[in-house]
């Protein structure tokens, strides 16, 4: 496990990247996907676009890498913006303290607020607390909880990465980014090209007008299929979402969930 003396917040981190850079100097004004994204963003488009294709390839070694040897995992999305000495935050981190207790690492994309407390529970429980972070205008970096950091240029080869290494999903309050990553888990589910793993929304009065509005628009105009909407559970106790999936996990078939040791 990693050191319990962490870095002193005085001293200013960035990562561009996957490079970590203790520097003052300017912001960036783009990231790497606005560039490859915005045609006109590049001068000499025809010329960047194949050393485009070798850094994403070399995203996807480094993450392949580095995560090959994973155990089984539950993958949290969470707020950026909800952060300590709020409900959600103190219940992340109990969130975090049980997944790592009932055997399985905690997955986060690595940033603050609902993605450090389940890091922190985890960590604190002696778990293995996985970041996998983004570049954002505005960088943010790994979280201090975190035991086994990337950090990626492209969100797209994120997302693959949260879905090849992790057996279960677990979403609490969050905006636009956490939506994106449940409905792509949702996605991904109902059409099989995953497993179907478990997937819990956790704050009952936070998702119940979104699952009402699924329920009503989506299933009852016909553009779900009825048994769409058993794909997740809303709960507002941790107890119950863990539960769940490990009882979930009693009939998969994933590899990981029966050899749950790094070294095993």
């Amino acid at each position: 496990m990693a050191p319990t003396i962490q870095p002193e917040p005085e001293k200013k981190r960035k990562l561009r990247g996957p490079v970590l850079m203790r520097t003052e100097s300017d912001e960036q004004t783009s990231t790497y996907d606005q560039r490859l994204l915005e045609l006109g963003a590049d001068h000499d488009w025809q010329h960047a676009d194949p050393w485009r294709i070798l850094r994403i390839q070399s995203e996807f070694v480094s993450g392949f890498d580095a995560l090959s040897r994973m155990p089984k995992a539950i993958t949290v999305f969470g707020s950026a913006r909800l952060g300590e000495g709020t409900p959600e935050y103190d219940q992340g981190v109990a969130l975090g303290r049980a997944i790592a207790e009932a055997g399985y690492a905690v997955v986060t994309g690595g940033g603050p607020g609902l993605m450090e407390a389940p890091n922190r529970g985890c960590h604190e429980a002696d778990g293995l607390s996985v970041g996998l972070g983004i570049e954002l205008p505005h960088e943010q970096g790994l979280n201090a909880w975190v035991d086994l950091g990337l950090n990626f240029r492209y969100f797209f080869v994120r997302k693959t990465m949260f879905l090849k290494y992790s057996q279960a999903f677990i979403s609490l309050p969050g905006g636009f980014g956490t939506l994106d990553e449940l409905f792509e888990v949702l996605c991904m589910v109902q059409t099989g090209k995953v497993t179907n793993f478990p997937i819990v929304l956790i704050g009952v009065d936070f998702w119940s007008g979104l699952a009402t509005w699924i329920e009503e628009r989506l299933r009852g105009q016909g553009l779900i299929s009825e048994e769409d909407t058993d794909l997740f559970l809303i709960t507002d106790s941790i107890d119950e979402a863990v539960n769940h999936i490990v009882e979930r996990h009693q009939t998969l078939t994933d590899g990981r969930l029966q050899h749950p040791g790094l070294d095993d």
